[in-house]
């Protein structure tokens, strides 16, 4: 399989929030934007693996700053890493001032997907060649939490998680 480059697959979706999207703060719920970036990491990881890809995990979710109502919204989903099967993909979301169109990164997201073939069997993904440098440092990231994730669900030996132990040894 070829190498690709984050840029290949990455994603952008820019909305509006409207007022059935809020909660009674007048900020976007928390759960819509969960789904915004789910759709955004499924079509990132469906061009990358050209297969149709599941959601496995949220990894992580920051909800760091408040959405309000009448915001443009535009999440930026890119693969991180690729393992054999899974994709990491890290979801960046910014939100754009009404009024002086500054944009802000107010949340970010890290989903993992697997790509299946026909009959939902996981099947192989292409490598991913970061370029950037926070492309690298997004890469380098993912197999600490990789690990970190086996360790936690009892899938690996905490010994046996290298890149975690290099971190306080």
């Amino acid at each position: 399989m070829n190498p690709k480059t984050p840029s290949d697959s990455r994603t952008v979706m820019t909305d509006l929030v409207l007022p059935s999207e809020t909660n009674p703060l007048n900020n976007l719920f928390g759960g819509e934007l969960l789904a915004r970036m789910d759709r955004a990491a499924s079509i990132t990881a469906r061009r990358h693996s050209r297969r149709v890809a599941v959601t496995a995990s949220v990894n992580h979710v920051a909800f760091n700053r408040s959405v309000p109502l009448g915001s443009v919204v535009t999440l930026e989903a890119a693969i991180s890493r690729t393992f054999r099967t899974s994709m990491e993909v890290y979801i960046d979301v910014w939100m754009e001032d009404r009024v002086s169109g500054e944009r802000t990164k107010a949340n970010e997201a890290i989903y993992t997907f697997v790509a299946v073939d026909e009959t939902g069997k996981p099947t192989l993904v292409p490598p991913i060649v970061p370029e950037t440098e926070i492309e690298k440092a997004r890469f380098d990231g993912a197999l600490r939490r990789k690990q970190l994730s086996l360790v936690l669900a009892g899938k690996m030996k905490p010994h046996d998680a290298t890149e975690l132990k290099a971190l306080f040894v």
